[in-house]
């Protein structure tokens, strides 16, 4: 009977943390669609819109490592994880009365940084909450799915709710939050809370890796509008404060992160995949948007409505790929799944300026399945073997490689695409110039793939050995 209740509440509280993962997910693509209106209200510049979606890149990208790894295994899992939640719901809030561009900016960098919390904090309940193993994996996989039809479903909900006012866009996070805000003080334990509050902690370690993730992200943000000379400053600015948090966490008792948590090899195989799967698919979200708005003309509820086929994978990661890990093993799965986005984005690479729907269609839904196949698994690598108290600070190295690979990957086809198109603006020229930087998802899909491959070496000698 205890045990019955036990898996009960085990799996009310996946729900909760499920329902957290959503909302970031549909937060952030909800964002995307409705850009236009909120220049068109607010009389924004190009430059400024685009820090809307940088400005929550920044505090995401720039914070997760620090405040949403390390401080949910020194400060608690749920204590980080209500604390932002509400911070969350609050800024979204704002940013839902702003009237001036500048308040909508420094609300979404906010809701980032709160993002930056929750996320590696809900990851992280979950993986300490759930034994090691195929129910560990299948809860994994389905936390990874709902966060994926989060952000499929977000597109077309963005699409619905801009047309009726775009600060709906930001008032309807609101109400979703507080409902998981009520139901997870309910049922998120506190025994989650890790027992580590003897071990201080690592400011100087704190300091250098907040300023060298911002400064990174910020160059990649940044590349493709300022000079070049400002993107290799901030880059090695970057590089000098990443060396500096090496040296201090070689020289620190209570390091914010143990540098040997590197020799993983799956835990760098999985956050390498990530960094290439993500800016595969966001560079190719990307080019996928503007060839349907800007060329050919459809409504942002009409483009959300193209993609949503790629929301398969919401059904698929936790049906179909529990069953494929299972037989074939967690690194065969990650491996097909990266090659069969590399698939899809080539089918993509004929595109027309009257393609049809139907020639689009095989990218969108092949794309879905190669989402449910490598996203879910990913979280599984990322944190397979690594110990209790570590498993904050493995669950916010994914989200990071994730954003920085997200980030990475819209600047490089951004870059790509402006060299390509040049002074040129003629819809056939610019759709060469879509068609040139849909090489770089390409690539990078082929290049996870070839990353992950390197697993299987591991796994054979393994099998060897016993």
């Amino acid at each position: 009977m205890q045990r019955g209740a036990s898996n009960k509440v085990s799996w009310g509280l996946l729900f909760v943390l499920c329902g957290a993962i959503f909302l970031e997910g549909i937060d952030v693509s909800m964002m995307g669609v409705a850009l236009p209106s909120i220049r068109t209200e607010l009389g924004m510049s190009t430059s400024e819109l685009s820090w809307v979606v940088s400005a929550y890149v920044l505090g995401y990208g720039g914070f997760m490592l620090l405040l949403g790894g390390r401080a949910a295994d020194l400060l608690g899992r749920r204590r980080m994880f209500l604390t932002w939640l509400f911070i969350f719901l609050i800024f979204s809030g704002i940013g839902g009365f702003a009237t001036e561009g500048w308040v909508l900016i420094v609300a979404r960098f906010v809701t980032g940084v709160a993002a930056a919390f929750m996320t590696p904090a809900g990851l992280s309940i979950i993986t300490t909450s759930f034994p090691e193993g195929p129910q560990r994996n299948k809860a994994l996989l389905v936390y990874a799915g709902t966060a994926a039809a989060g952000f499929s479903l977000g597109l077309v909900v963005g699409g619905l709710l801009t047309a009726i006012d775009w600060r709906w866009v930001f008032f309807a996070p609101v109400i979703l939050a507080l409902v998981i805000l009520l139901a997870a003080i309910r049922l998120i334990p506190k025994s989650v809370r890790p027992e580590r509050s003897s071990h201080g902690f690592d400011f100087a370690g704190a300091i250098s890796v907040t300023g060298a993730m911002l400064l990174l992200v910020s160059t990649v943000v940044n590349a493709p509008e300022v000079e070049m000379a400002w993107t290799i400053g901030t880059l090695a600015a970057g590089l000098v404060f990443l060396v500096a948090f090496i040296v201090v966490e070689k020289r620190s008792a209570a390091p914010l992160m143990r540098l040997g948590i590197l020799r993983s090899g799956s835990l760098v195989r999985a956050n390498l995949g990530a960094i290439l799967f993500a800016g595969a698919f966001f560079g190719f979200q990307f080019v996928a948007v503007l060839y349907l708005q800007e060329l050919r003309g459809w409504s942002a509820l009409e483009t959300g409505l193209a993609l949503l086929a790629i929301g398969v994978d919401a059904i698929l990661a936790p049906t179909l790929t529990p069953k494929l890990v299972s037989k074939f093993g967690n690194v065969r799965v990650i491996f097909g799944g990266l090659l069969l986005a590399a698939l899809s984005y080539a089918l993509f690479l004929p595109v027309s300026l009257d393609w049809s729907y139907a020639a689009m269609f095989p990218t969108m839904i092949l794309t879905g399945i190669a989402f449910s196949l490598t996203y879910g698994p990913l979280t599984i690598a990322a944190t397979d073997g690594i110990a209790e108290e570590e498993q904050g600070i493995a669950g916010g190295l994914l989200s990071t490689s994730i954003q920085f690979g997200a980030a990475l990957g819209l600047s490089v086809v951004t870059a790509v695409s402006v060299i390509a198109t040049g002074d040129q603006d003629s819809p056939q020229a610019i759709l060469e110039g879509f068609k040139t930087a849909l090489i770089v998802p390409v690539g990078a899909a082929v290049l996870g793939a070839v990353i992950i491959a390197t697993g299987f070496r591991k796994r054979k000698v393994l099998r060897e050995i016993h």
